[in-house]
């Protein structure tokens, strides 16, 4: 069976599953911390803003299924593309917004994908969502995964925090 992968920061790792994990064709979604300088962090040093991490999700998907295309359409539907100091109430650094590509094809997809996100003029502002080589990814810790699931009350108070609003407002068209 055909297997790939995609990696994406967009805020709080808690409200980045539920989108993904629903998809058909996906395998996995991981909650985890990437892109910094610290190896095996835990949620509080990268909380700490120290560690250089954000806070991702690892997709494990079907390619046959569902098409990285289509995760990154779904990842631009999560996030405020125009806020690349954190995301909703999230701020700092460990909340940026990041596609993180482990191909040149994903490379082009993403950046093709933004391309074509700005020149719709759909927001007014800049979309500053930064597109990188991926770097090691590091599982967090069990409490972490499947948030939603385990937490509900916890996770939509989280999602109450102006993700929900804001796609909402932007998205839902």
């Amino acid at each position: 069976m055909a297997e790939d992968y995609a990696i994406f920061a967009g805020g709080c790792f808690w409200c980045m599953v539920q989108p993904f994990d629903q998809q058909p064709g996906i395998k996995s979604v991981v909650a985890g911390y990437t892109g910094g300088h610290v190896a095996n962090p835990t949620y509080e040093q990268v909380a700490s803003h120290t560690t250089g991490h954000t806070e991702a999700v690892k997709i494990t998907y079907d390619p046959t299924v569902i098409s990285y295309r289509q995760l990154v359409d779904i990842y631009w539907r999560q996030t405020d593309p125009t806020d690349a100091s954190g995301q909703f109430q999230d701020r700092g650094d460990s909340y940026r917004p990041v596609i993180f590509y482990h191909s040149d094809e994903q490379k082009q997809v993403a950046e093709e994908s933004k391309a074509a996100l700005a020149a719709s003029e759909k927001f007014e502002k800049p979309i500053v969502t930064q597109i990188e080589p991926e770097k090691p990814f590091y599982v967090a810790e069990e409490e972490h995964q499947d948030f939603y699931r385990k937490n509900p009350l916890r996770y939509k108070i989280e999602e109450m925090g102006g993700r929900e609003q804001f796609i909402k407002q932007n998205w839902n068209n």
